[in-house]
């Protein structure tokens, strides 16, 4: 009698398990036998690592285009200005320094005319 018992919380615990993960998110397929199955979807462990490239390659292209949009010379004046504020603005100066990959991409996207 206990051994039943214990066989029925093991299954218990494994069917909460499944549906926490169930709940997440699932894919469906129907095997030969017609019977359809459900499988959680795994978490994808990139996708914060995904989100800060993409950010980091957003924030690359803004300062090529205000580089080009600006010339160098007026960048860097207004970077200067930006560098003297509060330290809000002086951490905003340190992520926005034009660095050899933007001004390259400056470069090739040419001057912009306003």
């Amino acid at each position: 009698m206990v051994d039943n018992n214990v066989d029925f919380d093991q299954r218990i615990r494994r069917l909460n398990k499944k549906h926490a993960a169930l709940s997440r998110g699932y894919t469906a397929r129907m095997r030969k036998d017609g019977l359809i199955e459900l499988k959680p979807r795994r978490g994808s462990g990139r996708s914060p690592l995904r989100a800060l490239l993409l950010l980091c390659l957003a924030v690359l292209a803004f300062k090529a285009f205000l580089l080009a949009s600006l010339g160098p010379d007026s960048y860097d004046a207004r970077l200067s200005r930006l560098a003297e504020g509060t330290p809000v603005e002086q951490a905003g100066a340190w992520v926005m320094q034009a660095d050899p990959a933007s001004r390259f991409l400056a470069e090739q996207i040419g001057p912009i005319l306003r």
